[in-house]
């Protein structure tokens, strides 16, 4: 089937070409979508006319999406799952999971602006596509792991386990220094009576 782009569409064609595409994907997205007219005589004639004035909302929409995307770009977003103890999620992360962390960071996102070739199913640092215009698209950090701790130590480059160690070494650490502080305590206990004993009346 031959249509017309009223948008840029990747891997298709600018404003304005006249592509082919299969009937499915003209019937279920691009028609809908009103990304795409049927390439018929009457359109054809109609989009002419239309011409400018989509190019010019088209210049407005791009130029407000590359200003969001200067505040978006480099954004991470947590996204706290429970995980096995060899990375994998109990579940996964979706386009849906990502698009409304965003926008619980502030920014408005529809899900069908987040580009994932698949859900994200391991605990890590992933990099996702936000498509905010045709034309523009950020990349945006989604940070996801079992606590907010994880979190951040994952953002650091470092892993928990590390962290672990560093806390248990600091509790042995108190471990071992606590036993002889109260010794030292009993041993003054211990001497206090001794100088306070009276001695037995002759």
């Amino acid at each position: 089937m031959d249509v017309i782009l009223l948008e840029r569409i990747e891997k298709l064609g600018q404003m304005g070409d006249v592509v082919a595409v299969r009937p499915g994907f003209a019937r279920n997205y691009l028609l809908p979508q009103k990304k795409a007219l049927r390439a018929t005589k009457d359109n054809k004639e109609l989009f002419e006319t239309q011409r400018t004035q989509l190019e010019a909302s088209n210049l407005e929409l791009k130029n407000e999406a590359e200003g969001i995307s200067k505040k978006l770009d480099g954004l991470s977003v947590t996204i706290v799952r429970q995980a096995s103890d060899n990375n994998q999620l109990y579940g996964s992360v979706t386009v849906r999971n990502i698009a409304q962390s965003i926008t619980d960071a502030g920014f408005t996102v529809d899900s069908k602006q987040v580009q994932m070739a698949r859900p994200i199913k391991t605990v890590g640092m992933h990099e996702v596509i936000v498509r905010l215009h045709p034309e523009v698209s950020v990349s945006v950090t989604a940070n996801v792991a079992r606590s907010a701790e994880e979190a951040v130590a994952q953002a650091e480059g470092r892993t928990l386990d590390e962290d672990d160690q560093i806390e248990a070494a600091q509790q042995e650490d108190l471990a071992v220094d606590e036993p002889a502080e109260e010794a030292s305590v009993a041993e003054e206990q211990n001497d206090v009576p001794a100088e306070t004993e009276e001695k037995p009346a002759e």
